[in-house]
């Protein structure tokens, strides 16, 4: 193969380019001639058989055999993609437009952001803090025993940093209480993370909101009332609340709440397991021992803390029988919303 056999195939392959019907028969063409098995790397390839003499105009042919089959592919790729069927699917500004659904907030999102409203109107502020926190703030300044099951590495992810990813928000409430002397009324929303098996009820990952009300004089019966006032903001007038003996490292005495069923009235059905009462979560009045922790004086202040777990109050509030729905992320149940 000499020099003028090139030029031979250059129009040959000019002439193809220009015939190609569509854009899959011009993207054979340039495979036959550009791609990695087509003529050109052939020629390259065949340069080392050319005698010496040969040599430098042989590579000139080459190169423009090269750069004009090149252009002509795309030029002919320009015309075949502004032809009638390319034209079809430009915007047509004459057609009515599609609306696109706007997207809603997440049930858990929702039900944080009313918690957020309600505690805001009874002079609640938010705080927040890490979610990997330290074993003072998550465990001992809680007033949490050494021995306490929630320490174990069955319960709580531990990192080999010796920190550990916070079991509750109840940690933010100690670092505002180091850094801010009474009176504290604050609200800790956030993430959370336990040694959970995942099931209907249960997962690794999920929300609170705790609160804490620290001043003179507070007592149990402000916890009460400010639970009962939000309880009936978020689930509706009629609900009432209840509480019931408990025990927690960090209050004393200690409650566990109830809602009264805000489908039944009280009553008894299927939410409720014919109880008339849903079980929320866990109060009382802060242990002396968690003030003293945290450089307050026992003596001057009292206070309440309460949790309540985000996941679980939309379950109750949007009938969601299964936690792990709130996590699959799938819009067809979460569009109900």
């Amino acid at each position: 193969m000499n020099a003028a056999d090139i030029t031979r195939l250059t129009q040959e392959a000019l002439e193809e380019v220009r015939l190609a019907a569509d854009t899959a028969a011009l993207e054979a063409v340039r495979i036959k001639y550009l791609g990695r098995k087509g003529l050109l790397p052939q020629l390259m390839k065949a340069l080392k058989d050319v005698a010496p003499e040969e040599r430098p105009e042989f590579g000139r042919q080459a190169n423009t055999f090269k750069q004009e089959v090149g252009a002509a592919l795309k030029a002919r790729g320009q015309e075949l993609g502004a032809g009638p069927a390319h034209t079809a699917t430009l915007f047509d500004c004459t057609v009515p437009g599609q609306w696109r659904g706007l997207g809603s907030r997440h049930p858990i999102s929702q039900v944080i952001e009313e918690a957020t409203r309600i505690f805001h109107s009874l002079g609640f502020t938010v705080a927040d803090g890490p979610d990997i926190e330290t074993e003072y703030h998550n465990f001992d300044a809680l007033n949490t025993p050494d021995d306490h099951p929630s320490r174990d590495i069955q319960d709580t992810f531990w990192l080999e940093t010796g920190e550990l990813l916070r079991t509750q928000t109840s940690p933010v409430q100690i670092r505002v209480m180091e850094k801010q002397p009474p009176p504290v009324r604050i609200i800790a929303p956030g993430r959370c993370y336990r040694r959970d098996t995942t099931d209907a009820t249960h997962s690794a990952n999920f929300h609170q909101i705790e609160g804490l009300y620290v001043d003179t004089h507070v007592s149990m019966a402000e916890l009460k009332s400010d639970l009962t006032y939000f309880a009936r903001q978020m689930m509706g007038p009629k609900v009432n609340i209840r509480f019931r003996p408990h025990f927690f490292p960090f209050t004393e005495p200690s409650v566990e709440y109830d809602f009264s069923c805000h489908l039944c009235d009280g009553r008894g059905c299927r939410v409720c397991k014919n109880s008339g009462w849903i079980e929320i979560s866990g109060a009382g009045m802060v242990d002396p021992a968690v003030f003293s922790i945290v450089g307050y004086d026992p003596e001057a202040v009292t206070g309440y803390a309460f949790g309540m777990g985000v996941e679980r109050i939309a379950m109750i509030k949007y009938g969601i029988h299964d936690i792990r729905l709130l996590y699959d992320n799938d819009l067809r149940f979460l569009q109900q919303f």
